[in-house]
Formats: C-alpha cells, sequence, structure tokens
C-alpha cells in the first residue's frame, strides 16, 4: 500500500508571535509538525505495520522544515519529499496544485493529512487536494478501517459519530482521537539520518508560476486585543444582579 501523508511545519502552539509591519516574524521561533498532522502521520504508520506499504511524508515550505521532515522519518515514515521551490509557496489553492503534483508523481492509493493547521485553522488542504486529483475525501475522522480496497471511517460531527464508507484511493483527515502519535525512539532517529529525503522544484513537479499563482492576498495581520481585567461584584446579591444588569446594557452592550 503507498500510503501518502502531507505534513506541515508550523509554530510551536507555546510560542509567542510577533508581528512588525503586518508580517510574523519567524526568527528564532520554535516550529513543529503540525498537530493534527501527526494524527495523520500516525495512522499511516499504524497502516504500514497492519497492511504493509510504504510511507511517504510530504511537505511544502524552505530548508528549515527538514528538521519535521527528519522527526516524521524518525517516527517511522519511510521517505520523505520536500518542495523547497519559493516559486511554488503560496495560499492554499496553490498548496493544493503543488501537492497533487506530488502526488501523481510519486503515486498513492490513500492519502492522509490532519483536518486543519493550527497557525491558519482553514481547514482547507485536504478537501482540495482531494478535488484536485478527483477522489473521495472524508474529514475529521477518528477511526478507520481498511479492508482490501474497502474504507470505513467514523467521523468526528460536532460531539456525535458519523460512519462513512468508500473505497481506495482516498483521502482522509485526522481529528484528535484518532490515535495518540507516537516519540522518536534513539533507533529511529538514528535510522531517519540514512532515510531519503528528495527536494522537488517547480521544473521537477512540471509546473509554473502562474499555474499556481495565489488566489488571495494577506494585506494586514494583527494580534488580537489585550483581554481587559476582569471585575468582582460584592455586595448583597440582589445589588449585584442589578449592577451585573447595567455593566451588560451599559458597557458590554449585550443586552
Amino acid at each position: 500500500m503507498n500510503i501518502l501523508v502531507v505534513m506541515k511545519q508550523t509554530f510551536d502552539t507555546e510560542e509567542k508571535i510577533v508581528i512588525e509591519d503586518g508580517k510574523i516574524l519567524d526568527d528564532g521561533a520554535k516550529t513543529i509538525i503540525n498537530p493534527y498532522d501527526e494524527y495523520a502521520l500516525e495512522e499511516a504508520i499504524k497502516l504500514k505495520e497492519e497492511h504493509g506499504g510504504e510511507v511517504t511524508v510530504v511537505s511544502i515550505g524552505t530548508d528549515s522544515v527538514e528538521q519535521e521532515l527528519r522527526t516524521a522519518l524518525a517516527m517511522g515514515a519511510d521517505k520523505a519529499i520536500l518542495v523547497d521551490d519559493e516559486s511554488l509557496f503560496g495560499d492554499e489553492y496553490t498548496t493544493a496544485k503543488v501537492l497533487a503534483a506530488v502526488a501523481r508523481k510519486v503515486g498513492y492509493d490513500i492519502i492522509l493529512a490532519g483536518q486543519m493547521a493550527v497557525d491558519t485553522g482553514a481547514g482547507q488542504g485536504g478537501p482540495r487536494l482531494a478535488e484536485e486529483l478527483g477522489i473521495n475525501h472524508v474529514s475529521t475522522a477518528v477511526k478507520l478501517e481498511i479492508n482490501g480496497t474497502q474504507v470505513r471511517v467514523e467521523r468526528d460531527v460536532e460531539g456525535d459519530l458519523e460512519v462513512v464508507e468508500t473505497s481506495l484511493p482516498v483521502l482522509i483527515t485526522a481529528q484528535q482521537g484518532l490515535n495518540e502519535p507516537r516519540y522518536p525512539s534513539l533507533p529511529g532517529i538514528m535510522k531517519a539520518k540514512k532515510k531519503p529525503l528528495d527536494r522537488l522544484s517547480a521544473d521537477d513537479l512540471g509546473l509554473s508560476a502562474q499555474d499556481v499563482q495565489a488566489k488571495t492576498v494577506i494585506v494586514d495581520q494583527t494580534l488580537p486585543p489585550k483581554k481587559q481585567a476582569g471585575r468582582i461584584l460584592s455586595g448583597e446579591l440582589a445589588a449585584q444582579v442589578s449592577e451585573l444588569v447595567q455593566l451588560l446594557r451599559n458597557e458590554a452592550k449585550v443586552i
């Protein structure tokens, strides 16, 4: 089974974000594998252990993404691909076009991805990629079973479960609860140094910057306003209720 995992490098969720002149400063910022993509990667490794095959993890970005790809290899992926051509960097439209070209080049039976990236929260990557490839997709999976070419997915639907049955090839996006991602072992880290990591450019993929030009433009970015200090009411309960109503009406203006 050829298993393809699409992965994104994101800021560490504990990292303090700094914005200057409308741009996020990433100098010295700690990066990690997008947490939802870790669920996708773990599920890919489990599928390989159960059904055999090969796990290829692919990402788009600069040289710095290599450290996340090496982590994925240390966890159990067999090989990695980095698209490090800046002419192919862009928005979700661009990313889907580029990843589709990679998928066609390397081949796949199933594609796994995180249900969203924690830096943008757009949730467009998986569905857009599936549409580009013309294959079925199921989002927010919390359980995945494969029997031959038949696929059964339990997906999270805001507090309830929906069961979807489909067939390979298919793209699945992973939700929290699908599994518990493993930590890279010391032997895995050592083996990862020798596993192949290929770099692809626009020429390798038969693409041009015009083919994948972004459809959106970020004109500005700002941090959310700082939260104001809370207020503790005192006095008799009836007086507190009256004051709370006045505050909600005159200051918060929510009633």
